[in-house]
């Protein structure tokens, strides 16, 4: 499918149903001045700038894939919040990983040195953090890109009562290679993510990029175990005469909404480069869609049709009723952007590709994606339609971007450089604006890294970002805080 050009000036709103695509084309300015009225008394979204803390005035920086490996926004999580102190994770200059923590809303932060050194040059080998609510574990995944992981876990009780724990080394453990025994092999992307019975799941890819699958693990009781394999790289994909036998599946997110759902959205990244039509794109196609509602055991499509489980059969590119949003390979799509529930438990993801009005056949992905690339919100209302409407903001970068919301459902998108534009509930998330620039206020390089936890506990937005230098130059990692809503 190719991605039809419109009008400069105007924003589209497609509503993606079960059938064929309908387009409605607004004017940008039209639309916001209309839904101005609809909104009667709704609060609309603000954000205050409450705070902005040095973290390391020296970090790690060298740009490998056009990221830093202290802020790739996919990490998941770089920096969270639990029972009232956040927590950061990054590589110091003499790569060195460092957990800090603090005390909010704005208390000093403490470091403390693991002992591991980042292995090699690659921005894919972020630190990823994650908490065991039921015994006050912090966990730690590190150094990973088709490799064995780095794991480290702390003492019980140190997240659910940090005062009566000194920050220091002694409270992680060993340094291992395997969770507790459990073996993973070879994998990539580490996140973790809570269930809504407060066990810590491990989401991670084995296999590499255009052969590979997902799968989970699980902690429980003390407790690792894996579920398995849930998607599969098998299957047969058809563009330009060429057809791939062999992808991977890159989630945009797993995230748990306030029912217990737990949503992904993706997109598929083929192994066979020559379905593309010029060498120099990248062969993302599609975004789909699934849920599951036995927290990862088994796994549903939009309509309701199980299509994969666990450790059983895997969702595959041929499981029926996946794609939300049919893309072909030759818009350099963004793998692994961003997604979150409102309230209600609607799942928003947001995507970024090279609309069709500027080329149908990308052949530069990174200079291309900066040129012209452009981010789109993507959700699903309670019917079950999914709507898709651009963000009248150009990227200016090839990087990601993460989408949060607030207390009234106003949802927020980080773009790279730490721009944050909004768009109110009120107008079904049409009236997209920018409220802060960080490019020059911050100076920061691209993505950043989201506290979730925080957004959803306090509606406080805290970014983790990294200041521009030039080569192998260290440079500042800082938070800022903004308070969402009025």
């Amino acid at each position: 499918m190719t991605d039809s050009s419109y009008p400069s000036g105007l924003t589209r709103r497609h509503v993606l149903g079960a059938g064929a695509l309908a387009t409605v084309s607004v004017s940008a300015s039209v639309s916001m001045g209309a839904t101005a009225g609809a909104a009667h008394a709704a609060a609309g979204p603000v954000v205050t700038q409450i705070g902005d803390s040095t973290l390391d005035a020296a970090a790690l920086y060298f740009v490998s894939y056009d990221g830093l490996v202290n802020t790739e926004s996919f990490q998941l999580n770089g920096i969270l919040t639990e029972a009232g102190h956040q927590y950061a994770a990054w590589y110091t200059a003499n790569r060195s990983a460092v957990i800090a923590r603090r005390a909010l809303p704005a208390g000093p932060w403490q470091t403390l040195t693991l002992p591991h050194q980042l292995s090699v040059n690659d921005s894919h080998n972020v630190i990823s953090l994650g908490v065991s609510p039921a015994d006050g574990r912090l966990h730690v995944a590190m150094d990973t890109h088709n490799n064995a992981i780095w794991y480290a876990k702390s003492v019980a009780g140190l997240t659910a009562n940090p005062a009566a724990f000194p920050w220091t080394a002694d409270r992680f453990g060993a340094i291992q290679r395997t969770l507790d025994g459990i073996s993973l092999g070879s994998i990539t992307y580490p996140q973790f993510v809570v269930t809504p019975t407060g066990r810590l799941q491990l989401s991670y890819r084995t296999g590499g990029s255009g052969n590979g699958t997902n799968e989970l693990a699980e902690y429980h009781a003390g407790t690792w175990s894996k579920l398995g394999r849930w998607s599969s790289a098998t299957g047969s994909y058809t563009a330009g005469g060429t057809t791939s036998t062999t992808r991977n599946m890159y989630v945009h997110g797993l995230t748990y909404a306030p029912g217990g759902r737990l949503h992904v959205a993706f997109t598929w990244r083929e192994g066979n480069s020559g379905v593309l039509c010029h060498s120099g794109g990248l062969a993302n196609h599609d975004t789909g869609y699934v849920y599951s509602d036995d927290q990862g055991r088994t796994w549903r499509n939009g309509a309701g049709t199980q299509v994969g489980a666990a450790g059983g059969t895997p969702v595959s590119i041929t499981s029926p009723g996946l794609v939300v949003d049919p893309l072909s390979v030759d818009h350099a799509l963004m793998n692994q952007e961003s997604q979150a529930v409102d309230s209600a438990g609607r799942p928003h993801v947001i995507i970024s590709y090279v609309p069709g009005r500027f080329t149908q056949c990308v052949s530069s992905y990174a200079a291309q994606r900066r040129q012209y690339g452009r981010a789109f919100h993507v959700h699903r209302d309670a019917a079950g339609a999914w709507h898709k409407m651009e963000i009248p903001v150009a990227l200016n970068s090839t990087g990601r971007s993460r989408i949060v919301f607030d207390a009234a459902d106003n949802a927020y998108v980080v773009l790279p450089y730490a721009r944050i534009v909004a768009a109110s509930a009120a107008s079904a998330w049409t009236d997209w604006t920018t409220l802060y620039d960080g490019t020059t206020a911050l100076n920061a390089f691209g993505e950043v890294v989201v506290d979730y936890p925080r957004v959803s506990a306090q509606r406080v937005l805290s970014i983790m970002y990294q200041r521009k230098s030039t080569g192998t130059t260290p440079s500042a990692l800082r938070v800022v805080d903004f308070r969402l809503g009025s």
